[in-house]
């Protein structure tokens, strides 16, 4: 007798539905996400037959509950949503959208369909600690250019020239240069030994002098904004410089943690070899293509290896 089940996956509750080789459900039940609960997902599970015997479906390759079933010897099916929301009208005839009815159908798909899909091969410690590392820093990488993006909208509201002095507006320099100077009149006595002053204290290694500089900071359009309205918005760049520099601080440490970690890696020296770009770009091409090439089916599958899958 086979066994296959469903597992429709939860923040705080998962649905599990059991069928056998002919379709007939076994049982259901929920299993809360908590140490207790994914113990008594496994208990449950290993009641019905031992765990390389059966074969769960569920709509995600990574992930706690993932982990957890791998490490008890069970055979994971990741199935990707996309194959699931086309199986769907198979079933919608004869019951509702529901947890328990996504885990039945989950299920049922394995059974039909199981075939089709590739068994979840465990990463090895190696690359997970990449994939962590890669994953949090790219997030982290999105939140900056996002705040930066912000800043800069934001600038252009009521002083364009301070987006057009550095070369990026959540550079170090320029950061420094927003938290001491946050609106036009805080920059009106400005000169040239004072701006000279500046760059030294903060390293400046543009090629422009402190006259270039003050240029493209006075050249610009001219906001128009009120005493009162520049004095406010002043106060949000400095609100916003004082998020992005910590922020940036923690991006360049996992970033260090992240070209240590694809050195380390069993792969990392065949990889990096790539790209003459860096090691960063090396990780993430790692850490998404993992320890099981044999997945990928064509060079185009590869290459979309890439993009991060969504909720992972």
């Amino acid at each position: 007798m086979c066994f296959f089940v469903g597992l429709d996956w939860a923040s705080r509750e998962h649905a599990v539905c059991v069928v056998e080789e002919h379709g007939a459900i076994v049982t259901t039940f929920t299993a809360a996400h908590t140490a207790a609960g994914l113990a008594e997902l496994v208990a449950q599970l290993v009641k019905i037959a031992p765990a390389a015997e059966l074969r769960v479906a569920i709509e995600r390759p990574t992930g706690l509950v993932v982990d957890t079933l791998v490490e008890s010897g069970f055979v994971v099916v990741p199935i990707h949503p996309n194959a699931v929301k086309a199986s769907r009208p198979r079933y919608t005839a004869a019951q509702g959208k529901t947890d328990l009815g996504d885990a039945y159908l989950l299920a049922d798909v394995l059974r039909t369909d199981g075939h089709r899909f590739r068994e979840l091969k465990p990463l090895s410690d190696e690359t997970k600690a990449l994939r962590g590392l890669v994953r949090v820093r790219d997030d982290l990488v999105a939140q900056r250019v996002a705040l930066a993006n912000q800043l800069r909208c934001l600038l252009e509201q009521f002083w364009p020239g301070a987006t057009e002095i550095f070369a990026d507006v959540d550079s170090p320099i320029a950061l420094e240069f927003l938290d001491r100077y946050p609106t036009p009149a805080s920059a009106a006595s400005l000169g040239e030994k004072r701006m000279a002053a500046f760059m030294a204290r903060h390293g400046y290694s543009g090629r422009r002098s402190a006259a270039e500089l003050l240029e493209r900071l006075r050249s610009a359009a001219p906001g128009a904004a009120g005493e009162l309205e520049a004095e406010a918005k002043g106060e949000c760049v400095r609100a916003l410089v004082a998020v992005l520099r910590p922020l940036a601080a923690q991006i360049a440490t996992l970033t260090a943690a992240t070209e240590h970690a694809v050195d380390a890696h069993p792969d990392g020296k065949i990889v990096t070899s790539l790209f003459r770009s860096g090691r960063v770009c090396a990780a993430q091409l790692l850490a998404e293509i993992g320890d099981d090439r044999g997945r990928f089916i064509s060079a185009d599958h590869l290459a979309a290896a890439r993009c991060r899958p969504s909720g992972t």
